[in-house]
Parts: C-alpha cells; sequence; structure tokens
C-alpha cells in the first residue's frame, strides 16, 4: 500500500524537532520515542518497535510519512510470508503471452527480453528500494513477529545495504535508502541479527497523564470529565489480572463509542454495556463482569 502527503521534507535536525513532527501531526510521544527516531533517521539505521498490540507502533510509521511529506509503502507481515509477496516476482501470464506471440519470429534475445523490467511486479520491498518517482520513502514492516526465521534472514541484505538481488536481473540498490519502521507484538523473539541492525525502543503504555493527551489529540471534542474517567478506567483495568489489557487504540475507540451513545460522563451500567470495544476476548470479559466493573468504577468518580 502506497500513500503520498505533501511534498518531501528534511529530515529533523534534533530531538526535539522529531518530538515535534509527530506531535505535528496528533502523536503524542515521549523524548525517548523521539530520540530514537531521530538517531534512526540521522544514521540511516531501521527503528525496530516492540510494544504490546495497540500501543501505537504502527502510527509512528504513519506518522512519519505524513510529517516527512514522503510516501508510506507498508508490509504487513504474516506467517508464510514469501519472496513473491514481500519483494517480487515475475509476470508469468504477460511472459508466456509475449513468449507465444514471438513464435516463429528471429527472437535470439526472447530469454532475456522476457526476463526485464517490463515484467517485473513490484511488491513493497522492491517498490521501496527502487520507487518510480525517485522519492525515498517510509518503509513499514509491520508485525514482523509474525513471520519466521528465513524471512528475517532474508531482510538482512535488505536492512544492511539496501539492496535485494534479482537472479534474473541482477542486484538493486537504493540511490536513496527508505526510512525503515519495524513493528513486532513480542509473540516471538526477533533474532538478534536483525536486532543488531536496528535501532530499538520499546513502547510501553503510556502514563495516566500522557494518555490524557494523547485522548485530547485524537479526540478533541471529548468531554473533559469523560476523558479523565475513561482513561481512570483504563489505567486501572491494566492492573487486573487480565488476558490482554486494552491498549491506546481500545481507550480511543472506547471513548468514541461512549460519545456515539450520547454519554458526557462514565457510569456502571454503560461500562458494562460497552465493554466489548475495550477488551477482546471472554475471559476478560467474564473477568469484568464478575464484579470487575464495579472494582475499577471505585476509583473512578
Amino acid at each position: 500500500m502506497t500513500h503520498r502527503a505533501q511534498p518531501p521534507g528534511p529530515r529533523p535536525p534534533s530531538v526535539d524537532d522529531a518530538v515535534a513532527l509527530l506531535r505535528g501531526q496528533g502523536y503524542v510521544a515521549d523524548v525517548g520515542l523521539g530520540t530514537a527516531l531521530f538517531l534512526s533517521l540521522e544514521l540511516g539505521r531501521p527503528l525496530l518497535l516492540e510494544g504490546e498490540a495497540g500501543v501505537g507502533k504502527t502510527e509512528v510509521a504513519k506518522t512519519l510519512a505524513a510529517g516527512l511529506g514522503r510516501p508510506l509503502i507498508r508490509l504487513q507481515c504474516y506467517e508464510g510470508l514469501d519472496l513473491a509477496s514481500a519483494a517480487y516476482e515475475w509476470n508469468y501470464a504477460k511472459q508466456m503471452i509475449h513468449i507465444r506471440a514471438a513464435e516463429g519470429g528471429a527472437t535470439p534475445d526472447l530469454a532475456r527480453d522476457v526476463f526485464s523490467d517490463d515484467f517485473l511486479i513490484r511488491r513493497p520491498l522492491l517498490s521501496a528500494l527502487d520507487p518510480p518517482d525517485g522519492i525515498a520513502p517510509v518503509l513499514l514492516i509491520d508485525e514482523l513477529d509474525r513471520t519466521d526465521e528465513p524471512f528475517e534472514a532474508y531482510l538482512l541484505e535488505v536492512l544492511s545495504d539496501f539492496q535485494i538481488t534479482i537472479p534474473e536481473l541482477g542486484t538493486v540498490t537504493a540511490a536513496k535508502p527508505p526510512h525503515v519502521i519495524i513493528t513486532s507484538n513480542r509473540t516471538r523473539e526477533i533474532h538478534d541479527a536483525l536486532k543488531r541492525r536496528c535501532i530499538y525502543h520499546w513502547i510501553d503504555y503510556p502514563t495516566a497523564a500522557r494518555e490524557l493527551e494523547i485522548l485530547a489529540s485524537r479526540v478533541p471534542n471529548a468531554p473533559e470529565r469523560l476523558s479523565f474517567q475513561v482513561v481512570a478506567f483504563v489505567q486501572k483495568v491494566r492492573e487486573l489480572e487480565l488476558f490482554k489489557r486494552p491498549g491506546v487504540a481500545e481507550t480511543l475507540d472506547w471513548t468514541r463509542a461512549l460519545m456515539a451513545l450520547d454519554r458526557h460522563t462514565l457510569d456502571r451500567e454503560t461500562a458494562h454495556r460497552t465493554l466489548g470495544v475495550l477488551l477482546k476476548y471472554q475471559d476478560d470479559l467474564e473477568r469484568m463482569a464478575d464484579g470487575g466493573v464495579e472494582e475499577v468504577m471505585e476509583g473512578v468518580g
């Protein structure tokens, strides 16, 4: 997937500018993330972001692309992801049509012709290294932990030298390397060889004050009292023994859901009825239904 934003802008010249770039696009970043992002851009190294699902890792790449005015190219990882889906593949149907059309003619260079750029299907990795408009994009490799180790090994060439070797064509090297953001929910450990090529940063659940700031940025029309109650509720829920604690994404979704129900404050009945927006596992819903909401609401006010 590609997305064009504003005309390309310069890299932020300092950590404070990196934080301001993200905040200017509505992403409330702390100085730790700003430092990691600045160093990634300054040193030309991929930025590996780990953390629980929903804490805003993917949004960093989207926000960075918008802030720099560069295209965003996203590679969504999954189990079984292969080279044909991630980097490139040959358009076999088009090749066969070309071969049949050339049958009977003098075509001494036919084999070379069908393995030319005209028959190459560019997937996210190749598109990021060799963009058609020449503008270095932001490459998001999302949820790398969902893939297997052989694919990680393939990425080493891409992330070390910003190049892809195509046996039939040769090596494609980026004239202007992309800005690379890699995310992982840590469902498995990423190999050390890949981590060594990256700047690493862990994105944790935000403090209450920062989550309020995020909520004000992303849902600016939310009633102030409702925002305080939602954040207080979510912060306390994260202290419970749950299978999956809610992330910032769920905080935002829940606030929007409560506003859709025309609620200006949070009450026990509404909290019970809308828990499916905040929690996504039946065991967690049962835990909250069995006195959990009352327990949490006592400290919300």
